[in-house]
C-alpha cells in the first residue's frame, strides 16, 4: 500500500489525480471544485441565528467559531453549499442561507464577449496600456503622435499583449479633466491607425464619456474600459449595449478629477465588502441598460482612492470577486502601493507588477493591465503552468 500526499491546492491536486484515472475534464473539474476550501465572516447576527448555525455546522461538517454577534464559517464548497439552502433551513438560518448562497463562488467564466467576438480566458490575457496623455503618472508625453502610438502598439503586441487599452485622459492623482473634443483628438486617429496596421488586434478605449466611446467604437474599438464603473455618464451603458461592446467596469469613487485621490479612501465596512457591493451596483447599472453579463469584466480599481494597505487587502481577497460571476481584471502596474512595498521608483516597478499579477492569477484574476507586458508575460506563464484553472 502507498499513500502519497497531494501537492498544491486540494481541489487542483484532486483534479490532476482524477484526470490520471481517465475522468473527463468537465466532470473532474466540477468534482474537484466541490472540495475547494472557503471561509466567511458573519457579523451583526442575532443570537438565534448563531445558535442554529452551530447546530447546523456540526451536522454538516462546517467549522463554526462564534462570538457575541459574529461567526466565522469554514469548510469545503460542497459542505457550505449544503448550508446555503433556505428552502430546507430552519427559520433562524433562512436569511443566512440565502446570503451564503449568493456569496459562494460562481463557475469561472471561460469567455468574454466583445464587439469583435469572444476572448477566450483559458490562459492569462495581458492588456497593454497606451496612454496618449501629456500628464500620465508613468509615461507622460511619450506617445505624442499617431506614428509613436502605432510603434508602441507594435511593441506591446510583440511582448505579449492580447488587448491594447488606449486612453486620452489621465486619471493620476491631481489630473485635470479634459474636454471630449481634446480626448477625441488624442485617441481616435491613433485607434484607426493602429487597426489599419494591426487589423486583427483587439482595442479597448479607456474613457468615461459616451461620445468618446462611440467614436472609438466607430473606429474599430471592441471594448470600453470605464474607470467610473458606469457612474459618470448615464448614456454610456446604453451605448455599450447597443454596440455589443465588451465592457470593463472598474471600482472608483468621486468625479473625473478625483478618481485616484486618497480623499475618498474611507471604507468603514472593510475595503473588500464595500468594493464588492459597489461593483455589484455597477453590474446592476449595466444590466438595467441591456448589457448582457457575458460582455462584462470587473476591475477592483487598485490604486484608485485606496491606501497601499487597502490595495494589498484587495489583492489578498481577489477570490471573493468570484461571487459576482464575471472575469476579473487587475491593474497594479507601477502603482504607488508597489513603490511603498519595494522602495522602487515608478519606472522600476515592472518586476513588482509582474509578481502582483502572478499572485492575482492564482487568486482568480484572468486579465492584467500593464505598461510593460514582457515581465508580466513571463511571470504569468509560470503561474498558469502551476495552475489548472
Amino acid at each position: 500500500m502507498k499513500l502519497v500526499p497531494l501537492a498544491g491546492r486540494p481541489e487542483e491536486a484532486v483534479r490532476v489525480a482524477l484526470l490520471s484515472h481517465g475522468w473527463e475534464g468537465d466532470l473532474s473539474r466540477s468534482t474537484a471544485d466541490a472540495l475547494e476550501s472557503l471561509a466567511y465572516h458573519l457579523t451583526e447576527a442575532a443570537a438565534p441565528t448563531l445558535e442554529a448555525l452551530v447546530t447546523a455546522g456540526s451536522r454538516l461538517g462546517v467549522d463554526v467559531i462564534t462570538g457575541d454577534d459574529w461567526a466565522l464559517l469554514a469548510g469545503s464548497r460542497a459542505r457550505l453549499s449544503a448550508l446555503a439552502r433556505p428552502w430546507t433551513s430552519p427559520e433562524p438560518l433562512q436569511e443566512l442561507a440565502a446570503v451564503l448562497g449568493h456569496a459562494l463562488p460562481a463557475e469561472d467564466p471561460t469567455l468574454w464577449q466583445t464587439a469583435v467576438g469572444p476572448i477566450v480566458l483559458d490562459r492569462p490575457r495581458i492588456v497593454g496600456i497606451l496612454n496618449l496623455t501629456p500628464d500620465s503618472f508613468s509615461d507622460a508625453g511619450r506617445l505624442d503622435s499617431v506614428d509613436a502610438a502605432v510603434e508602441r502598439a507594435e511593441q506591446l503586441l510583440a511582448e505579449g499583449a492580447s488587448i491594447l487599452d488606449i486612453g486620452g485622459e489621465s486619471t493620476r492623482p491631481g489630473a485635470v479633466p479634459v474636454s471630449a473634443a481634446e480626448e477625441l483628438r488624442r485617441v481616435v486617429p491613433s485607434i484607426a491607425a493602429i487597426l489599419r496596421r494591426f487589423p486583427d488586434s483587439v482595442v479597448s478605449v479607456d474613457t468615461v464619456k459616451a461620445n468618446v466611446a462611440r467614436a472609438a467604437l466607430d473606429s474599430g474599438a471592441a471594448i470600453v474600459n470605464d474607470v467610473s464603473g458606469f457612474r459618470l455618464d448615464p448614456a454610456l451603458p446604453a451605448l455599450c449595449a447597443e454596440r455589443k461592446a465588451g465592457v470593463i467596469l472598474m471600482h472608483s469613487r468621486g468625479g473625473a478629477g478625483e478618481l485616484a485621490s486618497l480623499d475618498p479612501a474611507g471604507f468603514p465596512g472593510g475595503v473588500l465588502p464595500e468594493v464588492l457591493a459597489e461593483l455589484a451596483q455597477s453590474v446592476a447599472r449595466a444590466r438595467a441598460a441591456g448589457v448582457g453579463p457575458e460582455y462584462l469584466v470587473l476591475d477592483p480599481g487598485l490604486g484608485f482612492g485606496k491606501t497601499p494597505e487597502q490595495n494589498v487587502e484587495l489583492l489578498r481577497g481577489l477570490r471573493g470577486f468570484r461571487m459576482l460571476g464575471r472575469p476579473v481584471l487587475v491593474g497594479p502596474s507601477r502603482k504607488r502601493f508597489l513603490g511603498q512595498l519595494t522602495g522602487r521608483a515608478v519606472e522600476d516597478r515592472d518586476v513588482a507588477t509582474a509578481a502582483a499579477c502572478a499572485l492575482a492569477w492564482d487568486a482568480g484574476a484572468r486579465l492584467f493591465r500593464v505598461h510593460e507586458p514582457g515581465p508580466t508575460r513571463d511571470a504569468l506563464a509560470i503561474a498558469s503552468a502551476m495552475s489548472l484553472r
